[in-house]
């Protein structure tokens, strides 16, 4: 198969990238590597999946979503719309491009004929969504529908598309389950992906686009987001600086390691759904993604602690505006449908993500 996978500079999106590529896909990568978080990153695990791209000089960004401590981030760039081949999957490709661009995706979908698409590719972050909503629009919304619209006129075989644990909002019944109502979004961002599951779904009936949304639940391990839990407590602790700890750390989240959500995704993209096993014969279908067994906060940041050998100084501080109490995921459905089965458990993924943590930032 042919598989474009957006996002493809992201923490989620380069593991897929690899692994699909492994498999002996071909496999095409795009991504805007973006600013939202250090670019360096982002080019770190395009390195690792064998990307010897040609970088074009520094550029100087102020970045405080990682730290909100104002640092100035120096990054290369590489030029927009070129394509690079791995170095270790010679069926592996990376293209630098936004899927909100309306004349260069269109024209990548016609050249390529992609059998299928993983869309990964998004503005991230609940708590920036309320900085900066306008580029949730852009990117979640514009490009999403970019994306549609590239599908729909290209005959793609499946569409897979992230969606987000965060339209539960306010539920309050848990585990939830897709069968729930989600109407109470409380960040735009997660507005965005119960919006992103709608429109999916509107482009199933309409034109017959097989998708399928996946709610991903909390994800962590080696080559993590730095603007996340794992990543901000691995950093402050290992740095001696204490830990913002919200909700007084009274907070429930349903952690799953990164090969488990790209394996699951994997057998995702394997099984197109059918108009005829789906409701109103429209050829959609939404997952819940995680692990099933939510930990508690304050219990994740005990297993960082252990493995890192050295204790948190702690802040704790009220609910954050755009969080949630808890989340946790009803896997059910994707388990009897598709064969889903995470299997790495909290001690051994926060292990191997501090591990990899003290090779890169060399601690």
């Amino acid at each position: 198969m042919k598989i474009l996978v957006t996002g493809a500079a992201g923490f989620i999106g380069s593991k897929l990238s690899w692994l699909l590529a492994k498999r002996g896909d071909t496999v095409i990568g795009i991504d805007n590597i973006n600013t939202y978080y250090d670019p360096n990153l982002k080019y770190a695990r395009l390195k690792e999946n064998g990307f010897d791209l040609p970088l074009d000089g520094l550029r100087s960004k102020t970045i405080p979503e990682t730290g909100n401590d104002g640092s100035v981030v120096e990054y290369p760039e590489i030029p927009w719309g070129n394509s690079f081949q791995s170095n270790k999957l010679p069926n592996l490709y990376f293209i630098r491009m936004d899927i909100a661009d309306r004349e260069a995706l269109p024209h990548l979908f016609e050249n390529e004929k992609f059998d299928k698409v993983m869309n990964l590719a998004a503005q991230a972050g609940v708590r920036y969504s309320i900085k900066n909503p306008f580029a949730y629009i852009e990117s979640n919304i514009v490009g999403f529908m970019n994306i549609l619209e590239c599908c729909r006129y290209n005959k793609i075989k499946h569409l897979v598309y992230a969606s987000s644990s965060s339209v539960y909002g306010m539920n309050t019944k848990v585990p939830f389950s897709e069968d729930d109502e989600v109407i109470s979004p409380v960040s735009i961002y997660a507005a965005t992906k119960k919006s992103n599951e709608l429109m999916a779904h509107s482009y199933g009936k309409l034109y017959g686009i097989p998708s399928t949304g996946l709610r991903f639940f909390t994800v962590y391990g080696p080559w993590g987001r730095p603007d996340m839990a794992p990543m901000l407590f691995a950093t402050a602790i290992s740095h001696g600086k204490p830990i913002n700890v919200f909700n007084n750390g009274d907070l429930i989240r349903d952690f799953t390691y990164i090969d488990d959500i790209v394996n699951g995704t994997i057998q995702v993209i394997d099984k197109t759904p059918k108009a005829s096993q789906c409701p109103n014969n429209v050829p959609v279908k939404v997952y819940n993604i995680g692990c099933s067994h939510p930990v508690k906060l304050m219990d994740f940041i005990r297993e960082i602690e252990q493995a890192l050998g050295t204790m948190a100084k702690k802040n704790f501080l009220p609910m954050q505006q755009g969080d949630v109490y808890q989340t946790n995921a009803d896997t059910t459905k994707l388990e009897q449908e598709v064969g889903y089965q995470p299997k790495v458990q909290i001690h051994e993924g926060v292990s191997r993500f501090i591990e990899w943590y003290k090779g890169y930032f060399k601690i």
